[in-house]
Order: structure tokens, then sequence, then C-alpha cells
């Protein structure tokens, strides 16, 4: 069982918000890692391997830090289920799936606080 005092600063900190910044921040990431691998293992474009290099343990760095914080923000519900999966198994491979699905439950939110 979490203290309750602990789960209310761990609440304010993974915000809803700050996830999903932090979901876009590592699809850049990957995007840009995608990026400079194609260039250095199809273009043949020589001395990227130091970028390749940081890119890919920012990616892989990422996704444990994003797959952390996602499980902790599931068990503090402030984000739900489908995206805690979105984001820590999909993720992996493809942070795309856990953006777009930031951006989905926004708009659900939206329309749910509107109407």
């Amino acid at each position: 069982m979490i203290d309750p005092p602990l789960a209310e600063r761990a609440r304010g900190v993974l915000t809803f918000r700050r996830l999903e910044v932090a979901s876009f921040v590592h699809s850049a990431i990957y995007l840009s890692l995608l990026t400079i691998a194609v260039l250095v293992n199809l273009v043949q474009v020589h001395g990227l391997g130091g970028a390749l290099f940081v890119l890919g343990m920012a990616h892989g760095i990422g996704w444990i830090a994003m797959s952390a914080c996602a499980l902790a923000a599931l068990r503090l519900r402030v984000i739900g289920l489908r995206l805690a999966v979105a984001v820590a198994v999909v993720g992996a491979i493809g942070p795309f799936v856990g953006s777009w699905e930031f951006v989905r439950e926004s708009r659900r939110r939206a329309a749910t606080a509107v109407g």
C-alpha cells in the first residue's frame, strides 16, 4: 500500500500533462534515431555513429523511464490501463503509439469536461 502523503506528492509530480510531454519528447528522440539510422545504413552517410549511439541510448533509457512513470501513474489513477499499456509495452518499438494515445485521451477528457 502506498502511503497517502507519498501518493499525493507523486500525483503532483506525475501529472497527465507532464507524462504527455515526456511521451512526445520520447517520440521525437525515436524519430531522430530512425532518421539517423536510415542515413547511416541506407544512404551510407559516415560520421554519425556517435549520434546513433546517443539517440539509441536515449530511446532505451527513455522507454524504461516512461514505463516506470506510466506504471506509477496507472497505480495512482492518473492514466488508464490502455494508455499505460501503449506507453510501457508498445513504446519499446513504437513510442508514437503512446503519444497518439495521449492525444486520444486528451480529446476524450476535453469532451467529457465540456459535456
